[in-house]
């Protein structure tokens, strides 16, 4: 009886000891399954597939948590994204920003011309790289260019102009209106396929 005693203490113990990394698994997985319902949109683990959604896999959670809180609250313009924030939770939103800064940002083949994404190298250096660094591909605040899909860019940029989108940081609408002024359209263009030319 002493015996069968033992093992049933011995395997409680063990129970014990196996539900502690379970509990932590179930976090992950609860951070995972937040982040599959973006997946539609921002693709798997949040590598976009498709031209109008920006790929939000290795995004600052700083970025990211302001994001969806100025869409939630109305501060950010968005054709779904302000519903959608809506359905979370302070905690939520962090335990999504947390698992998609951890993600590898993927980039995939895209259309573009190589002489205009020469030109947009030199742009990218004058009026960019300040705070979208390493040519677009690095930058804890304020987000990663390089790799984006160029419809996005083109309807993030709409969206500044018309003022739907607001500036975070000033010196940002000081560059964009520098670079038009300097480069028109063009110089947008050669933007985008500096950006899209990146791997």
């Amino acid at each position: 009886m002493k015996y069968w005693k033992q093992v049933a203490l011995g395997a409680a113990a063990v129970v014990a000891t196996a539900a502690i990394p379970a509990v932590h698994a179930a976090e992950v997985s609860y951070a995972q399954v937040l982040a599959n319902t973006c997946a539609g949109c921002h693709g798997p683990d949040g590598s976009s597939r498709g031209p109008s959604a920006p790929t939000i896999a290795g995004m600052s959670p700083e970025i990211f948590i302001d994001a969806m809180r100025d869409y939630r609250d109305g501060k950010r313009y968005g054709t779904v994204m302000q519903r959608i924030a809506k359905g979370y939770t302070d905690e939520q939103i962090k335990l999504m920003a947390e698992y998609f800064a951890k993600q590898p940002f993927q980039r995939f083949p895209q259309n573009h011309v190589a002489k205009l994404a020469e030109t947009g190298a030199k742009l990218h250096e004058r009026y960019c790289e300040k705070c979208h660094e390493n040519g677009g591909k690095a930058s804890a605040e304020a987000g990663v260019l390089a790799g984006q899909w160029i419809p996005y860019l083109r309807f993030q940029i709409e969206d500044y102009q018309s003022g739907a989108r607001e500036y975070k940081e000033k010196n940002m609408q000081k560059r964009l209106t520098e670079l038009l002024e300097k480069e028109g359209e063009k110089g947008l263009e050669a933007l985008y396929h500096f950006y899209a030319s990146q791997k």
